[in-house]
């Protein structure tokens, strides 16, 4: 008989800053170390993952932060904002998705399909129109994923890493309820 996986999600609290700035700082790297400057990915980490901002963000009670743990192994987090914790305000009425990032050893395993869903649930749960994220316009594997989870460009944003100026496509699901 096959034994089912154990996926949890776990709420990231203030008490987890450190094991959050490392995860983020790992899976941020990992993700774009070989399409970018390793000064300006530096500059990046150190003013996004810093103690400081991510306390920040996480005292922020329109941001939630989740762990997700693939076999009691933490793998990857998500974050998510509503109302004014968005980045960008095209709808309040949205949930933005900022954040999914999974170990490199914890991909290919459908996490990142899972936290996707959780979004999309929690968008349903808060009544949400819809759920939007940006992507990266040369993560053409992350672009890909999302339009195969019914994801749709609607528009575009400059993000700056370090010094360099990067173009994000933003990206939306309509939320049926």
């Amino acid at each position: 008989m096959e034994q089912e996986v154990e996926i949890i999600l776990k709420v990231v609290t203030l008490q987890d800053v450190k094991q959050l700035q490392k995860i983020s700082i790992e899976t941020f790297s990992d993700t774009f170390k070989d399409a970018n400057d390793e000064a300006d990915l530096k500059e990046y980490l150190k003013s996004a993952y810093n103690i400081k901002q991510l306390e920040s963000e996480l005292s922020d009670s329109d941001s939630n932060f989740y762990f997700v743990y693939y076999k009691k192994e933490l793998a990857g987090y998500l974050k998510l904002n509503v109302s004014n914790a968005q980045t960008e305000k095209h709808d309040i009425n949205a949930l933005e998705i900022e954040r999914i990032y999974i170990k490199p050893n914890f991909k290919r395993l459908g996490l990142g399909k899972y936290l996707l869903n959780y979004a999309v649930e929690k968008a349903k749960e808060l009544d949400k129109t819809s759920a939007w994220l940006g992507v990266w316009e040369e993560n053409i594997n992350a672009l890909n994923f999302y339009k195969k989870m019914n994801f749709v460009c609607f528009s575009e944003h400059i993000f700056e890493l370090g010094g360099e100026k990067q173009r994000d496509i933003l990206m939306k699901l309509i939320i049926n309820k």
